[in-house]
């Protein structure tokens, strides 16, 4: 049977359960244990594939075409493991399938309760994903905080689930805030306090506390919240605010964490073997020069929306001794500027994901001001389009040449809708979602970058590069370097005259690890570290190491 650790949060939100939750993970995949993770969302949207980027952040898409929290993302790169549509569940799935069910009849007439029909659907998902995954230990994240009237349902579902499979079966884990007072100089513990004694009121008694500050957890502290809230003095963990993300499985475990789920649960008391993790750590520390990447999005205001993205970037710095330093650009304001004053110190540009209309000539004139400037460029699914758009216009003299989704009359449409897709109005599981196998053209960048032929990425998109002009731009020097198996959809455009001006249609961000960056990225940040950078006038090259 599966052990399960509930980790649940209080006071405020954005403390970092996320970050926690895949910090546990990896303590415990450290310890050769098969670790599977669930996130329950507590609001009512049935995916947040339709949700806005500036109130979700980033929708982190798994192998099977699941459009999830972007806190899965930060289980597979801490755990490194390929999670699917099990280890996410929202509030909308489980009343959806709640009143379907009850139009089917499968409830016999009996009047629809939260406890036990709510509440039994949300166990069911849960040890689902345990019976599955056949993991040693499944972690769930309980979204939101204590207290919050859609979380209740979720909170006393995982209160059942001790009675189900038993105590020593489970664990909780409590994330709260301890805020700092500059007038007395002091953290303060009672909003622990109450937070705690609402989830106590709830039926569950947190087993460990995980105290969130900007610095450490005093003794005087942890003897305070040990005592009011019920918790052993060991079980309450000093987690600071750190350098790095990275450090905080380093810094769990230093606290003595790792043993107290492992003497908690029963499990094989196994040395933990982190030192991979701790060599990341170091490289992230250390003083290496500083490679500008430019990022021209359409939600640069809110950086969640590209978190894959930024550790992608980040990766791909440390396995080429560099840093790299992020410079957020609108794109609307490269329309209303120009590109010469917003990127002229970048040594790279990268175009991210996106949906609508809004900024895309902008990204067009970026994509040009690096194919002119041959500075190097990774376009990412709508940045692979705007490449695709921008060459037309410029190199086959196509003028009016865009997307479909700029223009839905468009005479000439490079890109245009997914076959089938055309007479679909939903915008909801509509577009190409998980992952899709990709051939590489031999002699080409991308597959100089993969070392291999074939290989299988994530996708998110609901356009395509129109094949009616592939010939044409083939050409003209844009070569579809990366295609389906059949040659039927192209998956990866590069610039052939260009030292590194590739899209791709997939999303290899996702598939990026702090020990193992992905292949586009690393070859981005590899040429890219190589650009120098003159005043802003001269792009020149030094020799590639």
């Amino acid at each position: 049977m599966s052990k399960f650790i509930f980790v649940t949060g209080g006071v405020v939100s954005s403390l970092g359960k996320g970050i926690a939750v895949a910090s546990i993970g990896r303590m415990l995949k450290s310890r050769d244990l098969s670790i599977s993770v669930l996130k329950l969302d507590p609001y009512l949207n049935v995916d947040p594939g339709t949700m806005s980027p500036y109130q979700h952040g980033e929708v982190f898409v798994t192998v099977d075409g699941s459009e999830t929290d972007l806190d899965l993302g930060h289980y597979e790169r801490f755990i490194d493991v390929e999670l699917t549509e099990l280890s996410n569940v929202t509030a909308g799935q489980i009343y959806s399938e709640v009143i379907s069910n009850e139009r089917a009849g499968k409830y016999l007439g009996g009047t629809i309760q939260t406890v036990p029909h709510v509440t039994n659907l949300i166990k069911e998902r849960i040890l689902k994903l345990a019976d599955k995954s056949q993991a040693d230990v499944v972690v769930v994240e309980v979204g939101g905080t204590v207290g919050d009237i859609e979380g209740q349902p979720f909170v006393e579902a995982i209160r059942q689930v001790r009675n189900t499979v038993g105590q020593a079966n489970t664990f909780y884990v409590h994330v709260t805030l301890l805020p700092y007072l500059g007038a007395t100089g002091e953290l303060k513990t009672k909003p622990t306090q109450h937070s705690v004694n609402t989830l106590r009121g709830m039926g569950v008694q947190p087993d460990a506390i995980l105290c969130r500050a900007d610095q450490e957890t005093g003794d005087d502290e942890r003897k305070k919240i040990a005592l009011y809230c019920d918790v052993k003095p060991e079980a309450v963990i000093s987690l600071p605010t750190l350098t790095t993300v990275y450090e905080v499985p380093l810094h769990l475990e230093n606290e003595g964490l790792g043993d107290i789920l492992i003497n908690g649960l029963k499990l094989p008391d196994t040395a933990p073997d982190l030192k991979s993790w701790q060599t990341i750590v170091s490289v992230d520390r250390e003083e290496n020069p500083e490679t500008e990447i430019a990022l021209v999005g359409k939600y640069v205001e809110l950086q969640d929306s590209y978190l894959s993205v930024v550790e992608a970037l980040r990766h791909a710095g440390l396995h080429n001794q560099r840093k790299v330093k992020i410079n957020w650009i609108a794109a609307e304001d490269i329309e209303q500027q120009g590109p010469d004053q917003l990127l002229s110190s970048a040594c790279g540009i990268i175009i991210p994901g996106g949906f609508g209309k809004r900024g895309l000539e902008g990204m067009i004139t970026a994509a040009n001001y690096a194919r002119k400037s041959n500075i190097p460029y990774l376009g990412l699914c709508l940045g692979m389009q705007i490449m695709v758009v921008e060459y037309a216009r410029n190199e086959l003299g196509i003028t009016d040449a865009t997307s479909l989704e700029i223009d839905p009359k468009a005479a000439n449409p490079v890109i245009s809708f997914m076959p089938g897709q055309k007479e679909l109005h939903s915008t909801g599981g509509t577009m190409r979602l998980g992952v899709y196998p990709c051939a590489f053209k031999d002699g080409t960048k991308v597959r100089q970058a993969y070392g291999r032929e074939h290989v299988e990425e994530r996708h998110r998109h609901r356009y395509e590069f129109n094949n009616d002009y592939r010939l044409q731009l083939e050409e003209a020097g844009l070569v579809a370097s990366g295609t389906s198996p059949d040659g039927s959809l192209v998956e990866v455009t590069e610039v052939y005259s260009h030292p590194f001006m590739v899209g791709s249609q997939f999303h290899p961000e996702f598939a990026s690890r702090p020990e193992r960056p992905h292949p586009l990225f690393k070859e981005f940040i590899r040429i890219s570290k190589s650009v120098l950078r003159e005043g802003g006038q001269h792009d020149l090259f030094q020799d590639q190491d």
